[in-house]
Formats: structure tokens, sequence, C-alpha cells
């Protein structure tokens, strides 16, 4: 066990489908990589001082090739063959391992969130879902025996397992990482999907967490119709005006009351999913998505947040570099919307690209020390689990 300060690397490829995050998190202050500890919340290391409690020493995307894109998609949509499920499987296991392949080296242990393909958090007889279930591809034992370092992954299945809705899962990374006392923050991630992390100071039993529904997925698809990946900048949405009465037949989608702990994905947030008329532009639809994101996102924070006491809002993930998202957000939310810069965290490496990859990292670095990996109250499991399958290393990986 070397002197310094853990370093785990989280690798993390999330709903919008477009590549992989790696960052390699330091955990300074914190106990020694495996050295245990109580499991209770009672044992954790006391949270104090400055936030962030950790740095992200060094961050990497890897864009997936196109044909790997389409591949995950197609598995999204419920397409492809067992044969094809299998192949995709091992080969995002191979393109988490040429990700992580730069940063390893450097690092103790990694945690790898996988892909998600299919999230079924409650069961849904109309659509074939007779029980809670969820699936995240890319073979951990290929990262292990890509890198020689082992490997903690498939988070999501024991907090369904214990009757969780199985996300979101980073509010126990949030709360350790960011929570600050006197300081009422929502954490709020806007990926394909919007969630948000809710730390009242510093007391685990205040944190709420939960899904609000589409961030990029449905601005995705929109940008797809046009040829493109995204909506860089907001462009298309720009040059679009919001579709009122498509607008509020989104708005009554019955996803939306219901109340935390809830989940969602790309299942149900889907164009083919929601009514529109046929002839609306696509620069009036992105628009009319784009409106839409805001609008739930504020929505549910009148509802389930702001009684409890809000200060601020930080925005994170991809849908933070989008101006136009951004300032619907800001006309939309009641209190301030703030950035990771805006802080100081991208001082420690947190921005809003590689904030979710940390968060893997630091419950890999949990389940390393026997810690739970979930607040079991933000998802509705009855307990706490310890979250990840540990892979241990494989000696023919790269030498240590």
């Amino acid at each position: 066990m070397t002197s310094r300060p853990a370093r785990v690397l989280g690798l993390m490829s999330g709903t919008s489908a477009d590549g992989i995050d790696a960052a390699l998190l330091e955990l300074p202050g914190w106990p020694a990589l495996g050295a245990g500890g109580a499991a209770a919340w009672r044992g954790w290391p006391p949270l104090t001082g400055p936030v962030p409690r950790g740095r992200v020493l060094a961050h990497t995307f890897t864009p997936y090739p196109a044909e790997l894109r389409a591949a995950v998609l197609r598995a999204a949509r419920n397409e492809g063959t067992p044969a094809e499920l299998t192949q995709l499987h091992w080969a995002l296991g191979e393109a988490l391992a040429q990700a992580a392949a730069p940063l390893a080296p450097d690092a103790d242990l990694i945690a790898s969130h996988g892909q998600t393909v299919q999230h079924h958090p409650r069961p849904d007889p109309a659509r074939g879902w007779a029980r809670p279930a969820t699936l995240q591809l890319g073979e951990a034992a290929v990262i292990a025996a890509r890198t020689g370092r082992p490997v903690v992954a498939d988070f999501r299945p024991a907090d369904l397992a214990a009757g969780g809705v199985g996300a979101p899962l980073v509010p126990l990374a949030d709360w350790a990482l960011f929570a600050q006392s006197g300081v009422c923050r929502a954490l709020h991630n806007l990926g394909g999907i919007s969630n948000l992390t809710y730390l009242p100071g510093v007391d685990p039993a205040g944190v709420l967490a939960f899904d609000t529904g589409p961030a990029n997925c449905l601005l995705d698809e929109v940008a797809g119709r046009a040829g493109l990946t995204h909506d860089e900048g907001g462009a298309l949405a720009r040059a679009g005006a919001v579709h009122g009465p498509t607008l509020a037949a989104w708005l009554a989608h019955p996803e939306l009351n219901m109340p935390p702990p809830k989940a969602t994905g790309r299942e149900v947030w889907t164009l083919a999913r929601l009514p529109q008329p046929a002839d609306l532009s696509l620069p009036d639809l992105a628009a009319t998505a784009t409106a839409f994101t805001a609008r739930t996102v504020a929505q549910a924070y009148r509802r389930w947040v702001l009684p409890r006491g809000l200060d601020e809002v930080v925005a994170l993930g991809g849908g933070a570099r989008n101006p136009v998202l951004m300032a619907a957000l800001r006309a939309e939310l009641p209190v301030p919307l703030r950035t990771a810069a805006e802080l100081g965290w991208t001082e420690h490496g947190f921005t809003d690209a590689s904030r979710e990859a940390a968060a893997f990292a630091f419950l890999g670095y949990a389940r390393a020390q026997g810690w739970p990996g979930t607040l079991p109250h933000t998802t509705g499991a009855a307990h706490a689990v310890a979250a990840g399958k540990w892979i241990p290393a494989s000696p023919t990986g790269a030498s240590p």
C-alpha cells in the first residue's frame, strides 16, 4: 500500500451514449484504500472543511466510434438479437479498457459504471416489464485484463434487488465530496437524463435525489434528425420557437407527477412516445424540447425541494455547456444557477464533464473500504448496499 492518498479511476458513459469520461480521483484526507472501517453512516469520517473533499488529477473523454454508438442506441431501443447484445457487451468492455489505458497506471482501482441500455425501475406490464430490472454493458473482466487493475462495476443491480429504483446512484459521492455545513445546495446533472442531488448541509439523512425527466436525450434525437449528434451550443433551438400545444401535452406526462424516489430513462423519454405535429419544424421541435427540460426541472424543484430550503443549484453534465438550455433554466428556477467554475471547483479538477465519472470513482473507493455505496432513502431501497461487483486485477494486464 502506498503512502500517497488513494487514487481511483472512474469510467462513465451516460444516457447520451456519446462516449466515455475517465476521471482519476485522488482522496487526500480519506482512509487508505482497503483500510475498511465501520459500515454504518456514523462510522464515516466526519465531513469537515472546504469542498470539494478530493481532487480530479486528470480527465479524458473518448468519443464512441459512430458504429459503436449506433449499436448502443439500437440496444436502448430494444432492437437487436441476443448475439448482437453479447458482442456489444464485450466491444464496450474493450472501449472502456482503451479509455482507461492512459490513466490506469496511476490508479489503484478502476470503477466502471458501464453503458446503460435498459433501465426498468418498476414493473410496467403494458411494456412487458414484469419486475424491476436494469442492464449496463461493458464487460469488467476485459477492463481488468487489459489494465492490470482491479475493477468495481455493475453498481445498479444491488440497489434494485434491495427494493430501490437503482438511480440516481451518485448522491452518496455527492454528499461525501460536496456537502457543506450551512449550505443547502443541489447538484443538477444535465446528461441524457436530468437528475438532482439535494444536499442540506452535511447530514446524510436529509439528502434527496431523483430523476426529473429528460435533459439532452430529446435534444439529441432532434439533432439526429438533422444529421447531428447533438444541438451544439443550442443553435438549433435558438433558431426555433416553442410550440405551446406540444409543450403542454408533454407536461401532462404522468411520469412527471410521480414523487421521489424515482428514476427514468430513454425507455420513457423518446420522441416516438411523445405527441407532436408531423409538420413541426426541427428548430421548433428543438426549442420545445429545450423549454420542456427547463420547465420540468423547475417544477421538480418547486414541488419537492424548495419546501426543504434551497440556496443554489449547480449545473453539471453536457447540458451545462448549452447556453440556450442554461438561459431557459435561469429563467425558470427561483434560486441562482451556478457552475462548477463559479464555485472554484474546477481548480480541483471537478468540471461539468468530470463530476459523474469522479462520483463513480468514489463509489468504487467505498466498495473497496467495505462501506455501503448508496443512501437507501434516496432510491427507496430497504437498506444500504455495498454497490458494485469486484473483479480482481488480471496478471496479464499492464504492469503496475
